[in-house]
């Protein structure tokens, strides 16, 4: 076999900007919406009580991918990141592997860029201030997409001041001295691990916008169920949401069914309504979809086709 180029967690994102980012994780929504892209279910392995390895396959325009990627929560004291693994690209007419890519870099990208689109498509008119609860490794990434979208400048929160006050830094947002100062936000983000909600009902104002994007598999949530019930209800995919993500603890308590719920792949694709009026409370619910990760993928092997990045190389 030839020789296979590998993008580090560096080069997958110098391959591509935050700003194509957001546009190819909007393409691959729509696609997906349209039949055009397919994506089985996510496969889960747990490992008690560490962590769970999770399997995302997706093809699209020629390509195939399978993500294996980790959610090991407790990595931190052993100085590992949570979030690890490999994205292979194949090629979807042959089956031959064409590159391997960190996913870490690839699940950042994808992460903050369909935060982005969330915003775009579900905000309010004019909403520009954003409020970060969460600033680890994807918040970070949440809040660079938002930026990169136009969004901003914010209030940055998390239980580690220093993971706050670094991205506050960076982007010359604020540090907020308390979560209700990030609440207070046109749009808010979270993106913590989801194991209990920080956000309430009483914490919800008009027109607000909410991207839950921390609450990635079954029994995790960052919202409570009567502010859920507040809200316009969104995902990324029905499927995936109702079962491991932050609508499903709604879903199981029986005050959430499908009808209640809209793809923002069918608001992107016209086929479906979005915000209805200003003063509406919206809520998107991002579990993270294997097309996603496809779209960053497909972004970074053409970026390396065309010499815009260097590549490693083994010989498997």
């Amino acid at each position: 076999m030839h020789e296979l180029p590998v993008l580090d967690h560096d080069a997958v994102l110098a391959a591509v900007t935050a700003q194509e980012a957001i546009s190819y994780v909007r393409d691959a929504l729509v696609k997906h919406h349209n039949g055009a892209w397919s994506m089985p279910p996510k496969v889960y392995l747990d490992s008690p009580p560490y962590g769970d390895f999770r399997a995302m396959p997706a093809r699209g325009d020629g390509l195939a991918i399978v993500k294996w990627v980790t959610s090991f929560p407790g990595n931190g004291p052993r100085g590992l990141p949570a979030v690890m693994g490999i994205v292979c690209v194949s090629d979807a007419t042959t089956g031959a592997p064409l590159m391997l890519l960190d996913a870490a870099a690839v699940t950042m990208l994808r992460t903050g860029a369909v935060a982005a689109v969330a915003a775009q498509t579900l905000a309010r008119p004019k909403a520009w201030s954003v409020g970060m609860i969460g600033c680890g490794q994807n918040g970070r990434w949440v809040a660079r997409c938002l930026a990169a979208a136009g969004y901003g400048p914010g209030y940055c929160h998390d239980t580690d001041p220093a993971a706050a006050e670094r991205l506050a830094q960076e982007l010359g947002w604020r540090v907020a001295d308390t979560r209700d100062d990030a609440l207070e936000s046109d749009i808010v983000c979270c993106v913590t691990p989801g194991s209990e909600p920080v956000v309430d009902v009483g914490d919800l104002h008009a027109g607000v916008h909410l991207n839950l994007l921390g609450a990635d598999a079954a029994g995790k949530a960052e919202a409570t169920l009567k502010a859920i019930a507040a809200c316009s209800l969104f995902c990324d995919e029905w499927e995936q949401a109702s079962h491991g993500g932050e609508l499903a603890g709604a879903v199981r308590a029986g005050r959430v069914t499908q009808n209640d719920v809209t793809e923002v792949g069918a608001v992107l694709a016209g086929d479906a309504a979005g915000r209805e009026h200003p003063e509406e409370m919206t809520l998107f619910d991002s579990t993270g979809l294997a097309v996603q990760d496809l779209a960053i993928a497909r972004a970074a092997l053409t970026a390396w086709r065309e010499d815009r990045v260097e590549a490693q190389r083994v010989r498997l």
